[in-house]
C-alpha cells in the first residue's frame, strides 16, 4: 500500500480529474479504492491549488471546443453574416475584414459595449462593421423588438450614416432593460432623419426573424455576440468568435488576426 500511496501523490495533481479514480475502480481492491480516496482527498486538501490549476485547464479546453463548433458554424453561414444586403453595414464594403455584431438595444451588457465598438470602429476605418439586431428580450420588453424594427427601417432609408446615428443614439440613452420607451425610439428616429414607425414593420419583422434563426444557428445564447473574420477566405484559424461583453483590445486582436 506504500507503493499506492506514493503513485497516487505524484500523479493526482495530472489525473485525478481526468478520469484516475474511475479507472482506479478497475484495478484495485474495494479497500485500496477507498484508501486511495482518502489519499487523494488530504492531498488536494494540503494543495488546494492544484483543483485551481485543473479548474483553469478544463475551461480553457472548454472554451477551445467551443470556439471549434463556432468557427465551423460561421464558415456555414459566412454568406448570410456578410452579404445580406438588408443588414445595417458601414464601412468599406470591399474591406478585407467584417466584425459583426449580434446585439439586443434592451441588453444591458449591449448598451456597456457600445462605447467600445464606437472606439474600434474609429480605430479600423478600413473594416467592415455589421450590425445584427438579435432581439431576444422581445418578450419581456416590447421595445426590444420596436427599436430592432425601427433601425431596420431607418437603414432602408437612410443608409449607413443614418443608421449609426440612430443606433448610437438609442444607447446614448442610457435606457435598457425595460427603460427604453417609443417617444425614445421615435426621438431617434427623428434625428437619424427619418419617419418614426407608424406600425409593426411586416419587412422588419421578417428580417429579425431572419436574424433570430441565423443567431440560432451559429449557437448563439445571448448578447452581445460579436464575429471577427475576414470577408474573403475564412478559416477556421482566423475566425474568431466572443460571446458576451469584451474589451476593445480583444476585438482589436481578432480583427488583426482575420486580417493577417
Amino acid at each position: 500500500m506504500k507503493l499506492v500511496k506514493n503513485i497516487v501523490s505524484a500523479a493526482v495533481a495530472a489525473s485525478l480529474m481526468l478520469g484516475f479514480v474511475a479507472h482506479a475502480a478497475t484495478t484495485f481492491t474495494p479497500e485500496q479504492e477507498k484508501e486511495i480516496g482518502k489519499i487523494a482527498a488530504d492531498y488536494l486538501i494540503a494543495h488546494p491549488e492544484v483543483l485551481i490549476e485543473v479548474s483553469k485547464k478544463l475551461e480553457a479546453r472548454q472554451q477551445e471546443e467551443q470556439q471549434k463548433q463556432f468557427s465551423s458554424n460561421v464558415l456555414e453561414k459566412q454568406n448570410e453574416l456578410l452579404n445580406d444586403k438588408e443588414t445595417p453595414a458601414a464601412g468599406p464594403a470591399d474591406a478585407k475584414v467584417a466584425m459583426i455584431e449580434f446585439f439586443d438595444y434592451q441588453c444591458i451588457y449591449c448598451s456597456h459595449a457600445a462605447p467600445v465598438v464606437e472606439q474600434v470602429m474609429k480605430s479600423n476605418p478600413k473594416v467592415r462593421f455589421i450590425f445584427k439586431e438579435f432581439p431576444i428580450f422581445a418578450s419581456r420588453w416590447p421595445a426590444s423588438r420596436s427599436a430592432a424594427e425601427a433601425g431596420y427601417l431607418v437603414y432602408q432609408e437612410k443608409g449607413s450614416e443614418g443608421y449609426m446615428k440612430y443606433h448610437n443614439g438609442i444607447y446614448g440613452t442610457g435606457k435598457n432593460e425595460g427603460k427604453l420607451t417609443k417617444a425614445d425610439i421615435d426621438a431617434q428616429v427623428k434625428a437619424a432623419g427619418a419617419q418614426p414607425m407608424a406600425k409593426s414593420s411586416k419587412a422588419g419583422g421578417e428580417w429579425i426573424a431572419k436574424n433570430m434563426a441565423l443567431g440560432g444557428s451559429l449557437g448563439l445564447q445571448g448578447t452581445p455576440a460579436f464575429i471577427i473574420m475576414p470577408m474573403k477566405g475564412a478559416t477556421a484559424d482566423n475566425i474568431t468568435v466572443l460571446p458576451g461583453f469584451v474589451s476593445a483590445e480583444q476585438l482589436q486582436q481578432a480583427i488583426d488576426n482575420a486580417g493577417k
